[in-house]
């Protein structure tokens, strides 16, 4: 990754959910799983490791030429297609580098234990335990911590199992990440008015303000009317939710595996007529696209 003085870059490395979707099809927007590197303040923080956490790790080797690496990995959750590409994530098998895992998995030993578990035999030949790097896996205690100087916080979201957002202020602006979230809606089974408000007020609350906003948006709202409760977002719930946290810049995210190049294009454009005269730009994450935020 290019890096400048004074910025928050960010680069796209998998923005696909679900299943890894590779073909000539999706070649433009890409096929990896989710995994998005931000380097802030010194510091280089890696938010999931679905499949894009591997070519992610073979240019990290290449920049860092036999230096060590140090860098946080933060997973929202341990569902397949955030964690699938972890094994493959080649800095872990050298023994300078350090690499700090931090999850709300239940228990420590359970987040140790899910990504462990896919690495056991026979699914594949080398376990966790067996990896040369320096793998820190903890439990996060509180939904407010430092990585160094860059200030993260942490919001449950409305998606099956345990699942989180992140949100970065860095000194050059703020990043939210929210790869898998449902916006709550009277729809869905068992939520009165009340609650619905309150917890898409929480949501609005926790992206405020932010320069960037990575957020589900892998249904329209045709496909969203039959996927009720799969724990992911409409695009058109998602601007207007965008657009009340008065975020600078929507990065639609976790695109469907049976959304090609093509109809992505179709959402996109969905979504900036809908914000339009808002304020707020509109973008599909790309694979392999770097995003700065400049110092203020």
């Amino acid at each position: 990754m290019t890096k400048k003085a004074g910025v928050c870059h960010i680069k796209f490395w998998g923005v696909r959910g679900s299943v890894p979707t590779p073909g000539a099809a999706t070649v433009r927007y890409g096929g990896n799983t989710s995994c998005v590197e931000v380097r802030a303040d010194g510091e280089i923080i890696v938010l999931d490791a679905g499949t894009g956490i591997r070519p992610l790790g073979l240019e990290l080797a290449r920049e860092f030429d036999g230096a060590a690496i140090n860098m946080t990995l933060l997973i929202t959750h341990t569902h397949w297609d955030h964690i699938q590409g972890f094994p493959f994530f080649l800095p872990a098998y050298e023994r300078k580098n350090t690499i700090r895992v931090l999850g709300f998995e239940g228990a420590r030993q359970g987040l140790a234990s899910t990504l462990a578990g896919q690495m056991e035999s026979p699914y594949f030949p080398i376990a966790l335990q067996q990896m040369p790097g320096n793998v820190v896996i903890e439990e996060l205690q509180s939904f407010d911590f430092k990585i160094g100087a860059v200030h993260a916080t942490a919001a449950t979201v409305n998606h099956p199992g345990i699942a989180v957002g992140y949100r970065l202020a860095t000194s050059a602006g703020t990043v939210v990440y929210m790869p898998d979230n449902e916006p709550f809606h009277e729809d869905q089974n068992g939520y009165d008015r009340e609650r619905i408000d309150l917890q898409n007020r929480k949501v609005i609350e926790f992206i405020k303000g932010a320069d960037v906003l990575i957020i589900d948006s892998q249904y329209d709202s045709d496909e969203y009317s039959t996927h009720i409760g799969w724990g992911h977002g409409c695009v058109d719930e998602v601007v207007r939710l965008g657009m009340l946290g008065e975020v600078k810049r929507l990065y639609l995210f976790h695109h469907d595996p049976g959304h090609d190049d093509a109809r992505i294009d179709a959402m996109v454009e969905h979504a900036r007529k809908l914000a339009k005269g808002s304020g707020m730009e509109v973008y599909a994450a790309k694979e392999g696209e770097e995003v700065g935020i400049a110092d203020c």
